[in-house]
C-alpha cells in the first residue's frame, strides 16, 4: 500500500502552520479579564464610595454588614478580626465570582489566555500530557452547577435592588418619593445583562429539562428549555456585556458618591 511521507511539524508553545493572526483573540481576552479582575480586587477592598442616595453598587449587593442604611444586620461585626481589612463586598462577592470562573464559556476564554492550554486550535501549547478537568483542581470546576442556585439567588437581590432605586428620599423635606434616575437605568441594564447571562446558563438548560430522554413529553419545561437554549446561542455576548455592566454599575455609584458624576433625575 502506498503512502505519503508527512513532514515533520515542530511542537512547543506557539508551534502553528497557522497564517492567520491567531494570538490576537487571547491576548484580547487577556487584557479584558485581567482589567476586570485588577478592579474588582480594588474596588472590593475600598470598602467605601459604594452607595448614593438609592443606589448600591452590585459588587456590594447584598450589603449584609456596613455603615450604610442599605445594610442588613448594621456595622461591622465584633466577630471580625481587627488586624483583617473590612469591607461589606468580601463577605458576598466571591459567591457570584465563583459562579462566573467555573462558567464553561470563561473556562475556555481563559484557559487560552492565561494557561496557554491550548493558546488557540492547531497551535502548540507547553504541556505534553492532557489531565482535563477529571483531576484535582480543575475537577473543582464541576461546583458551577451548584452556584448557578447562589447565582440566581443574587439575580433576584439585584432586581430587588433596583426596585428600591426608584425611590428616592428628599434630603430636606424627608419624605420618599417615586422616581427614576440615570443610576436607576444602569442597575437596570446590569440586572438585564446578568439575567441574560444567567439564564442562558448550559447548566440551567441540564437542570430544566436537558437530562430528560423526551422532553417534548413536557411541555412546560420544554418551553423553559427553549427560552434557555435561545439565550443560550448568544452566550457569549451576555458573558461578556454583563462583565462590563457590572464593572460599569459599580463606577457610576462610586463617581457619584465621591461627587465626580452628577446623577440625573428623569422622572
Amino acid at each position: 500500500m502506498g503512502h505519503a511521507q508527512l513532514p515533520v511539524v515542530p511542537s512547543g508553545l506557539g508551534a502553528t502552520m497557522r497564517p492567520d493572526r491567531w494570538w490576537v483573540q487571547p491576548a484580547i481576552v487577556f487584557l479584558l479579564l485581567s482589567t476586570f479582575i485588577v478592579y474588582a480586587t480594588w474596588a472590593a477592598f475600598q470598602g467605601e464610595h459604594y452607595t448614593h442616595g438609592p443606589y448600591l453598587s452590585p459588587f456590594y449587593a447584598p450589603e449584609l454588614f456596613g455603615a450604610s442604611s442599605h445594610a442588613w444586620f448594621g456595622p461591622r461585626p465584633a466577630w471580625w478580626p481587627a488586624w483583617l481589612v473590612f469591607s461589606p463586598a468580601l463577605l458576598i462577592l466571591p459567591f457570584p465570582g465563583i459562579f462566573r470562573v467555573t462558567c464553561y464559556y470563561y473556562r475556555g476564554a481563559y484557559y487560552k489566555a492565561f494557561w496557554a492550554d491550548p493558546p488557540a486550535c492547531a497551535v502548540g501549547e507547553p504541556r505534553k500530557r492532557y489531565r482535563g478537568e477529571a483531576a484535582f483542581p480543575l475537577i473543582l470546576q464541576n461546583v458551577h452547577r451548584y452556584f448557578l442556585y447562589v447565582a440566581l439567588g443574587f439575580l433576584f437581590l439585584l432586581a430587588t435592588d433596583v426596585y428600591k432605586a426608584m425611590w428616592f428620599t428628599d434630603p430636606v423635606t424627608g419624605p420618599t418619593s417615586f422616581g427614576i434616575g440615570v443610576g436607576t437605568l444602569v442597575l437596570l441594564a446590569n440586572v438585564t445583562l446578568l439575567g441574560g447571562y444567567t439564564l442562558g446558563c448550559h447548566s440551567l438548560r441540564h437542570i430544566v429539562g436537558g437530562y430528560l430522554d423526551q422532553l417534548s413529553r413536557f411541555p412546560a419545561r420544554k418551553r423553559l428549555y427553549d427560552c434557555s437554549s435561545c439565550l443560550n446561542r448568544a452566550h457569549m455576548r451576555w458573558a461578556w456585556t454583563s462583565l462590563f455592566s457590572v464593572a460599569f454599575a459599580d463606577l457610576y455609584v462610586r463617581l457619584c458618591s465621591m461627587g465626580v458624576w452628577s446623577d440625573w433625575r428623569i422622572v
